[in-house]
């Protein structure tokens, strides 16, 4: 059903790591950010994270500047625009959240 691409894509931004990294990015606005700070605002391992940016960077969208010691990240036009299109997916999925009724937490059935 899926093709391979597909399935990278699908595994890659829908989980909740990478999408937030991406909107870090996004919030970031104009204004490259370094690996440890991304990492601290999204409660992620720095390995992790540069495991991440590295994906995003064989896409394209991302890029790195190294100042010194310091390795700072962010978008590139292709990325700001999945940003966004991410950033806008999320905004629906939690006006859905918000209107959809009340329900009590389903319990597991028991087992007899």
């Amino acid at each position: 059903m899926w093709s391979e691409k597909e399935d990278t894509a699908l595994a890659l931004f829908l989980r909740e790591k990478p999408a937030k990294l991406m909107l870090s990015l996004k919030a970031a606005d104009k204004k490259p950010k370094y690996v440890n700070r991304i990492s601290k605002e999204i409660d992620c391992t720095y390995s992790h994270i540069i495991r991440l940016l590295d994906k995003l960077q064989e896409l394209d969208l991302v890029k790195f500047t190294k100042v010194k010691r310091v390795k700072y990240v962010e978008l590139t036009e292709t990325g700001k625009d999945l940003a966004l299109d991410l950033e806008s997916v999320v905004r629906r999925l939690s006006k859905i959240q918000e209107h959809a009724p009340e329900r009590a937490p389903k319990t597991p059935a028991k087992a007899e």
